[in-house]
């Protein structure tokens, strides 16, 4: 694995699998917002590397993929981290049902997947991750510690 840093942005390639736990410690210690995101097409690896920020954080909890419940919450030594996931929310309405502007409010870390589903709640400054397949086994990963929501590039499968 490579890994740069340049200004806001921590480059990471030729990434695998074994990788990711420094992969994420080095985020956790750049990351500047409370609120990042993670951006990439479907199967790309944002839960497992979300998954892993979790760990890092040193969670007690082991992370899934938060599909079903939205929105799952982690004890760390530092306190509290969210893990977002709103692919399943079809309509912006079915955010604010379930109070997801809490969680961008409560200033604990949020890490969100799919947050183009949950764009209007995102704060202006946010940390974004762009994962991006190289080949089967690696991936470049890009972490920009604060962005204004507006530069955000979505995907758009």
């Amino acid at each position: 694995m490579l890994s740069s840093k340049e200004n806001n942005v921590l480059r990471f390639q030729h990434v695998q699998l074994d990788d990711l736990p420094q992969v994420a410690k080095e985020i956790l210690v750049f990351a500047t917002c409370s609120v990042n995101v993670l951006q990439a097409p479907m199967g790309c690896g944002k839960t497992t590397l979300c998954n892993q920020i979790i760990k890092q954080w040193g969670s007690t909890t082991e992370g899934s993929s938060p599909t079903f419940s939205l929105v799952e919450e982690h004890q760390g030594p530092n306190g509290i981290l969210y893990h977002a996931d709103a692919y399943r929310i079809e309509e912006e309405e079915e955010a604010y049902d379930i109070g997801f502007e809490e969680y961008i409010e409560s200033g604990n870390p949020l890490w969100i997947e799919w947050a183009e589903k949950v764009e209007s709640f995102l704060p202006y400054k946010v940390g974004v991750v762009y994962i991006k397949i190289e080949d089967i086994h690696t991936r470049t990963i890009e972490f920009y510690s604060e962005l204004s929501a507006a530069q955000i590039q979505w995907n758009h499968e």
